[in-house]
């Protein structure tokens, strides 16, 4: 396989970075980041011949020491510990230690990841994956859909390389929702309700959600006019993105763990993730939210369009259900994704780009930043998916309205402390 050469100037210096093409891409980012002499929290910018902001990967476009990239350094707070360290993803194993694993999946094992309460998240990576390829094994997937177990461990293994190695949208954070799946899939029983192929998708599009995640949102994508928001046309750039690159690790053959399936099923398959992954765009979310409870009173499992708004519905609140976890779990998580946030507020600063007001960290607090989003976001969309499975109800509604009750109790802690 023929390497990749990318010639770049950082600060009118010539470098050069050359790697294959199907090398991790946080792999790339080092050979920038070790070139650029830059700190391990410094955040580096490249820039096209056009002037326009394009992703550090292992995709990038080869060039030549006549047009050569530009690449910038802005330095962060280097001094600064990153919040939840211990939750990011940890580099470096090759697949076959999948194998040599230690974690010994028992029935009580299995049992526990069905329940939205699953509070250990000590796991390393190798043992992820083996929880996941437990998820498929329980579903029936691997006999129903003939999925040959090394295939679903490459799979399973490129996903996890397209995972970058940021604060919160990380290759854990993927694990979570798509755990929270698997366990509202059995909670409310809908191996009895819906096709394997429809379950098949949502499992699948949890795990490919927010495949090669920049850390920096649709907003930021579109005002910085990023490389992103210009091939998809700022229609949601980043969950384009991710269903690209899911795709992309599907099209190879050694990690296609659809390959025995029939052109209509992958088609369906297809056109299902699609949707699901698109769907996590919260910009789409009183759209769909709306969509949701105008048929909910007339609900019907047997309606392609009902089930296909469900399986949407199941993907956001997924993909949103940190505060549905134990609160020692949930906290930790949340202190990630306000670092990832702040990072985009002060690169936005940086930038002179508009500053996304929930992400400034001169204006929010832990509190503040959730207290608002549980009253107007969660409880909305987790009250009417309980609406169609009542059970739900003491799962993920309940551990939310004590969410709500400590980050207000806190909210007025701080405020009286201002006070004074």
């Amino acid at each position: 396989m023929a390497t990749r050469i990318i010639y770049f100037t950082v600060n009118g210096r010539p470098e050069k970075a050359e790697f294959l093409p199907d090398c991790p891409a946080q792999d790339v980012k080092d050979l920038f980041r070790v070139a650029a002499e830059a700190g391990p929290h410094d955040i580096l910018k490249l820039y096209n011949t056009n002037g326009s902001i394009i992703n550090i990967s292992p995709h990038l476009e080869p060039n030549n020491p006549h047009a050569c990239y530009k690449l910038e350094v802005v330095a962060a707070d280097c001094n600064r510990k990153p919040l939840g360290e211990e939750l990011t993803v940890a580099l470096g194993f090759d697949l076959s230690s999948m194998e040599k694993s230690t974690l010994e999946v028992t029935d009580e094992v299995r049992q526990y990841l069905k329940t939205p309460t699953f509070d250990n998240w000590q796991w390393e990576d190798t043992e992820i994956m083996v929880l996941l390829q437990v998820m498929y094994t329980d579903l029936d997937f691997i006999s129903t859909f003939n999925i040959e177990v090394e295939v679903l461990q490459q799979f399973l293994y490129e996903v996890y390389r397209r995972y970058n190695n940021i604060p919160f949208h990380n290759f854990k954070h993927c694990f979570c929702v798509t755990q929270m799946m698997y366990g509202l899939i059995w909670l409310t029983d809908l191996r009895t309700k819906m096709e394997s192929i429809d379950l098949l998708i949502m499992l699948t599009s949890a795990v490919c959600h927010d495949l090669d995640h920049t850390g920096y949102n649709n907003a930021y994508q579109i005002n910085a006019r990023t490389e992103l928001a210009l091939r998809y046309n700022d229609i949601s750039p980043l969950e384009n993105h991710h269903c690209a690159v899911a795709f992309e690790i599907l099209e190879k053959k050694e990690s296609n763990i659809f390959r025995n399936l029939t052109t209509e099923q992958y088609k369906r398959i297809r056109e299902g993730m699609i949707k699901c992954i698109l769907a996590t765009d919260m910009t789409r979310h009183n759209e769909i939210l709306n969509k949701f409870k105008s048929i909910l009173s007339s609900f019907d499992f047997g309606n392609k369009d009902h089930k296909d708004v469900l399986m949407m519905i199941m993907i956001k609140v997924s993909d949103i259900s940190n505060e549905a976890r134990p609160m020692d779990v949930a906290e930790p998580w949340l202190d990630c994704l306000l670092q990832e946030f702040f990072n985009q507020s002060d690169m936005e600063k940086l930038e002179g780009l508009p500053v996304t007001p929930f992400m400034d960290r001169d204006k929010v607090t832990k509190p503040s930043s959730q207290t608002g989003f549980i009253r107007f976001v969660l409880f909305p969309l987790f009250i009417e998916l309980a609406n169609l499975f009542p059970c739900l109800e003491q799962h993920i509604i309940d551990p939310v309205r004590k969410a709500l009750d400590y980050y207000t109790e806190m909210e007025k802690a701080l405020d009286k402390e201002k006070q004074t």
